[in-house]
């Protein structure tokens, strides 16, 4: 499907001072949204697969609710960037949260009712919020200079964060809310689901004023084609080569991190369930803090020496953590420095990609192709998952690492399609600012 050009954009530029300010007040309005759509998402998915196991009545289809979500996020993802194209950032968030919240509410019904079909319904509408949530790091750097773009756009991964590391700790307290309210079982912890996904709407529309990717448009559309702080020329193969970075790290993170709690558990056999849930517990958290908390550095660090060197540090320690988890799958402290190499990898890599699709992009052409990595990004995902417990079912743990290292060999391989595409275009504009 070739790309389309937007409308045009009237209305004359506003002030560099101006600009800049409006992109402060949007990164941090970003950031507070962030936290709001973690906790929402993060008390969602904590209850995902006991839910799924509940009403099914089968084990073997709890990882159906992750999935279902995986699903959603992939198939709202370019609608919602159409929706950033026709109408700005502000309308694409708050939607994809409304319909989220649609999608608590079924997932509500299906337990009063105890519907497992309606309760994947319920999970696959969730997506939205989730595709919503990916959007957001894309709004941080639409009025964002090559030189803070990526710090900008890592800023709102950081804020991240927060919500996933306190939102699956609020499901003691949400079940002990929904008991008093009169929820169905199990599902209370959604109560601050829908508090703090209204919450972030209602952010969203008041503070993000004026709207970056509208105001993006008009900044682009009055200047002249060689003083554009905000727009590059088009660069479709280093663009291209972003995506396929991003999903690949993606699909590489998404498949060992779920079959590690497969892993964890064979290893603990012989130790009580209260340790054995410890060790995944500890393993997972540092693994998502090594997703999230770094991210700044890396954003920095993509400004500093580029975004294709950084993409590779991404796929250096997405590389170690493999190995590590193979050459390591008896031990759990093996296991546990893997899955944080393995968060640190994909943070790199989905920092300095998204920042380098962001900027290959025209502005014409940008939010399309944003949608398209995030749609890419989450099949890859949710296939990888499914094909990861086959393959771990086959040759284990540590084959499936080596497996899943293709991936990361084919972004080293292909790194320079990024590079010298950056390069080419890079140097007439440079030529023309001067």
């Amino acid at each position: 499907m070739p790309d389309t050009q937007p409308p045009s954009t009237a209305g004359s530029a506003p002030a560099a001072g101006e600009v800049a300010r409006v992109q402060r007040r949007t990164v941090w309005v970003l950031s507070l949204g962030q936290v709001l759509g973690g906790l929402a998402f993060g008390a969602t998915l904590s209850l995902g697969a006991v839910l799924a196991a509940e009403l099914s009545g089968d084990d073997a289809f709890s990882g159906l609710a992750a999935a279902a979500v995986t699903f959603g996020t992939a198939l709202t993802a370019v609608p919602l960037a159409a929706i950033a194209r026709r109408s700005g950032r502000r309308r694409s968030l708050t939607t994809g949260m409304a319909v989220a919240l649609i999608g608590v509410a079924l997932v509500i019904a299906a337990i009063a009712v105890r519907a497992f079909p309606l309760l994947l319904v319920g999970f696959l509408v969730i997506g939205s919020g989730q595709a919503a949530n990916l959007q957001s790091r894309f709004a941080a750097a639409d009025l964002a200079t090559d030189a803070s773009r990526g710090r900008d756009l890592s800023i709102v991964v950081w804020a991240t964060t927060v919500g996933a590391v306190l939102g699956p700790n609020l499901t003691g307290p949400g079940e002990v809310l929904g008991r008093a309210i009169g929820m169905p079982p199990l599902t209370g912890p959604y109560a601050f689901t829908l508090v703090a996904q209204g919450l972030a709407i209602v952010l969203y529309l008041v503070a993000m004023r004026p709207d970056p990717l509208l105001l993006a448009q008009r900044v682009v559309a009055s200047a002249p084609a060689g003083s554009r702080p905000i727009a590059r020329g088009d660069r479709p193969v280093a663009a291209r080569y972003a995506i396929f970075a991003v999903a690949a790290a993606h699909g590489t993170m998404v498949s060992i991190m779920a079959m590690t709690p497969v892993h964890l558990a064979h290893l603990t056999h012989a130790a009580t369930e209260a340790a054995t849930l410890s060790i995944i517990g500890l393993t997972i958290s540092l693994h998502i803090a090594g997703m999230y908390l770094l991210s700044p550095v890396f954003g920095i660090l993509a400004d500093k020496v580029g975004r294709v060197p950084t993409i590779l540090v991404g796929q250096a320690l997405l590389a170690a953590a493999l190995l590590t988890a193979s050459f390591g799958q008896a031990s759990t402290t093996s296991v546990t420095v893997a899955l944080v190499l393995l968060g640190l990898g994909w943070s790199a890599t989905t920092v300095a990609g998204s920042t380098l699709l962001t900027e290959s992009s025209s502005e014409a052409l940008r939010t399309r192709r944003q949608g398209i990595s995030d749609f890419t990004m989450s099949i890859v995902a949710g296939l990888g998952a499914i094909a990861a417990g086959a393959v771990l079912g086959g040759i284990g743990y540590g084959g499936l690492a080596l497996v899943v290292l293709v991936l990361v060999v084919a972004s080293v391989l292909l790194s320079p399609l990024g590079w010298r595409a950056s390069a080419r275009s890079a140097a007439p504009e440079r030529m023309a600012d001067g």
